[in-house]
């Protein structure tokens, strides 16, 4: 199979000598119900994750939750309400959203509050390999320790700059920093804030060293593949490789770097600011999770997706096609029929370059087609392929 690697720009040929992939996808951050953009990265994943086991793989994947940064506190005093109450509501609609569009559970979903003292340990780390520093903000990491900084992003210094100054936790501009992009390991609360003990001062954690710890404690100083959005690369994606690979001298921190494209509405990204969001929990009153599940991977992972309710009703028409094929399939398979090898040789090729869902979709449309038209082992192999989509196409059928 091969991936494309944001971190070489390339298709690279991937497996697993040992035959275990680590796979560690960055989480949401509960602040908000489930949207559109956090559908699509996790179906993506799930679609990895079962590919990956189909093929005799023993996946370990830990995806995170950010249970405390910016955002969540912003919103949890918009709402006069605790941040981890908060959290915790959220986190409840998104693990049934997640079950609605058949999503395999992560074996562990960490949480930075849980994990403090790992994150102190690695920051007290990086501070005796003189990669941070403390000035009276926090911690910070210094970059201009790392020779070959941005080589994930290919950035240049300007586009950075630009880039850091408008996130929620922006501090581009502070003086006591000794270069603008140096990031937070650790920051001093302020009053009202949420603190934990540190040798530092009462304090929280800095938004990248959070995965860095929690990658490590669950899989190890190096990492199979590492997922999440486009708009993770940077700065989020390129800080955590630059300190994990600062603290545990393991070069790549991961093998793979997988980056899903970005869900937008008009043309326009979807974002809480603007109030252009589409939540998982609205279209799931309208449409069949199946349905938007087929829509999310119907169009390649790496492209963007610019959403349309008429596009996800071809969706779901598209799906009852499916499944009306498949109620024509017999109960045993016949294995007399010579064109099943082909059908399912080209499927499977498609999902081995690049994880090419809408080409692998291709092959199951014409499958639907011979099993409408009266060939049963048609119809039989589009439910077993589909399947390896996370496709369930028996109604009332389970995960």
């Amino acid at each position: 199979m091969r991936l494309y690697n944001t971190l070489t720009r390339v298709k690279e040929q991937f497996s697993s000598p040992d035959g275990t992939v680590r796979m560690y996808v960055c989480g949401i951050t509960p602040y908000d119900t489930t949207h559109l953009g956090h559908a699509r990265t996790y179906v993506v994943f799930d679609v990895l994750n079962r590919l990956l086991r189909h093929h005799g793989y023993r996946v370990r994947y830990v995806q995170n939750i950010t249970d405390i940064d910016e955002s969540i506190l912003a919103r949890a005093r918009q709402l006069g309400r605790d941040y981890l109450e908060l959290g915790e509501e959220c986190c409840r609609v998104f693990f049934e959203d997640m079950a609605a569009l058949r999503v395999i559970p992560a074996d562990h979903y960490p949480r930075p509050t849980q994990e403090i003292p790992m994150i102190q340990e690695i920051t007290r780390g990086l501070l005796a390999k003189g990669y941070g520093y403390i000035i009276p903000r926090g911690v910070y990491f210094r970059v201009k320790a790392v020779a070959d900084y941005g080589r994930l992003s290919r950035l240049s210094r300007e586009e950075m700059l630009a880039v850091a100054a408008r996130q929620d936790d922006s501090d581009v501009d502070d003086p006591t920093k000794e270069d603008p992009l140096d990031f937070a390991l650790w920051r001093r609360s302020a009053p009202g804030e949420p603190a934990w003990e540190s040798p530092w001062g009462p304090g929280r954690p800095g938004w990248h060293i959070e995965c860095t710890a929690m990658s490590i404690r669950y899989l190890g100083p190096k990492l199979d593949i590492h997922g999440g959005g486009a708009d993770l690369i940077y700065p989020h994606h390129e800080n955590e490789m630059a300190q994990s690979e600062a603290y545990t001298g393991e070069r790549p921190f991961a093998r793979f770097w997988v980056h899903v494209g970005l869900v937008s509405l008009g043309g326009v990204k979807m974002s809480k600011s603007l109030g252009n969001m589409v939540f998982v929990r609205d279209l799931r009153q309208k449409f069949d999770p199946d349905a938007l599940r087929l829509y999310l991977i119907a169009t390649h992972y790496r492209a963007g997706l610019d959403y349309q309710e008429a596009d996800l009703e071809g969706a779901a028409a598209r799906l009852e096609k499916f499944r009306a094929a498949v109620r024509r399939a017999p109960v045993a398979a016949n294995p007399g029929w010579a064109e099943a090898a082909t059908f399912r040789a080209r499927f499977f090729g498609a999902l081995a370059d690049d994880l090419d869902t809408p080409a692998a979709l291709g092959v199951l449309d014409e499958l639907a087609g011979l099993g409408l038209g009266g060939n049963g082992e048609a119809a039989r192999l589009l439910g077993e392929l589909a399947g390896v989509l996370g496709l369930e196409l028996r109604v009332g059928a389970g995960v």
